[in-house]
């Protein structure tokens, strides 16, 4: 295993590898691919979709502090918010983040019609999918992306997600073959 941050950021996240399954989080080379791939493109402005604990939060977190960008994560429970919160703390990215808690679909009509996107990632309700797709849309960047975890082990529940995201002339998305599957979406125009 590579050794990304420093040793106390290394003890939280493998703390909660232990309970990934009781909190829904992604894997740790999801987490790998979103840190790499977000201080690639350079995003500045990402969103959130299902901040849980916090561990996909950290990775993404800890990209932005290097692209010196912000992260607005969207929880709907209270506890896993609070949790999160100590942990982003802990990691030293809280400074990096702002956590709303609520429904992810009224947190994300709620947001000004000039907030820009330059990455969104969903990880929430398989079957909300659809709906965070049509609300992240008019924010997301041109040259923006979108990405949605659970799309190959949440296949029926998602499964109108990938069809309306496959099919917007605005978008090309691919699912690359991470552990439960991600989709990967560029915004063309």
């Amino acid at each position: 295993m590579i050794k990304y941050f420093d040793d106390t950021t290394e003890k939280v996240l493998a703390s909660l590898e232990e309970t990934q399954k009781s909190f829904w989080n992604i894997s740790r080379v999801t987490g790998e691919f979103l840190y790499t791939f977000i201080r690639s493109a350079n995003c500045k402005n990402v969103v959130e979709v299902g901040t849980s604990n916090g561990y996909s939060g950290i990775w993404i977190g800890k990209a932005l502090k290097e692209t010196n960008g912000h992260l607005t994560t969207i929880e709907f429970w209270e506890k896993r918010f609070a949790i999160a919160r100590e942990n982003f703390k802990t990691c030293g990215v809280d400074e990096q983040i702002t956590i709303k808690q609520g429904s992810a679909c009224d947190v994300l009509k709620e947001l000004s019609e000039d907030f820009k996107i330059d990455f969104a990632f969903v990880d929430a309700n398989k079957k909300e999918y659809i709906d965070y797709f049509n609300l992240i849309h008019p924010h997301l960047n041109v040259g923006g992306f979108i990405a949605c975890d659970n799309v190959l082990s949440h296949e029926e529940k998602t499964q109108s997600f990938i069809d309306a995201i496959n099919n917007h002339p605005d978008y090309e998305n691919v699912v690359l073959p991470l552990p439960a599957g991600l989709s990967l979406g560029r915004k063309i125009r």
